[in-house]
């Protein structure tokens, strides 16, 4: 019987990426009028090579991208950048289709959520806050919670302690097979890849279920729980 489902939060709840390059496209051109030398297609590649290096929450990106690109940091451009980001952010965070739906579904029928995510704890929340979503978790755990990424077992195994359910009770759904997927599964869980929020290419996710659209959960749900009903 599933009790319960563990979401992923960026790219599985949220629509981050698309978040990311609007606002970092924002940034560049605020940087640009300000005074920053530097063909804006350039700038923005470089921005995104910062962040595969160091980690798409990286909070210092626009200074180390300023300290690599002109040798220093002159805040009237650094200033503008973080600035139009911000705005842009505020605007450009959306979720996905049927997100608000799916998820008040699966508390109708009596499920618990719970979100686990590598994000800061306060980047976390403000987002759920952003798009509505931080009344509807039982548990959020993220990387302040344990000091760990996924696919560490930790996060999830704090997030089903806090749930109060078995691995082998829950579901696991995410966007990135390497830590999503393979991390719920070492623990028992139940996964479903969102191939709606693919960034990567992937072509085997190695999920128990790959869906495109996340409303398709309730049916995966919905199998599962009739399959045991029969049984007993």
């Amino acid at each position: 019987m599933i009790k319960a489902v563990v979401f992923d939060l960026d790219n599985t709840l949220v629509d981050f990426y698309r978040m990311k390059e609007e606002a970092v496209k924002y940034a560049v051109e605020a940087m640009v009028d300000a005074g920053l030398k530097i063909d804006k297609d350039r700038a923005y590649k470089k921005i995104f090579e910062i962040y595969e290096r160091e980690g798409i929450e990286d909070q210092k990106v626009f200074d180390k991208f300023l300290a690599e690109i002109c040798g220093s940091i002159d805040y009237k451009i650094h200033a503008a950048g973080i600035v139009a980001y911000r705005k842009a952010k505020n605007t450009a965070l959306i979720l996905f289709p049927h997100v608000h739906y799916t998820l008040i579904e699966l508390l109708k029928r009596g499920l618990k959520l719970g979100v686990v995510t590598d994000a800061p704890r306060i980047q976390a929340w403000t987002r759920l806050a952003q798009v509505g979503l931080h009344n509807f978790f039982d548990a959020v755990i993220t990387f302040d919670d344990t000091g760990e990424t996924k696919p560490s077992p930790k996060p999830f195994i704090l997030a089903l302690e806090k749930l109060k359910v078995k691995p082998e009770e829950s579901i696991m759904v995410g966007d990135w097979p390497e830590r999503d997927i393979s991390g719920g599964a070492k623990i028992g869980m139940k996964t479903v890849f969102a191939k709606y929020g693919n960034v990567f290419g992937t072509k085997d996710s190695g999920a128990d279920f790959e869906i495109d659209d996340i409303s398709e959960i309730l049916d995966i749900i919905e199998h599962f729980n009739k399959n045991d009903q029969h049984r007993n």
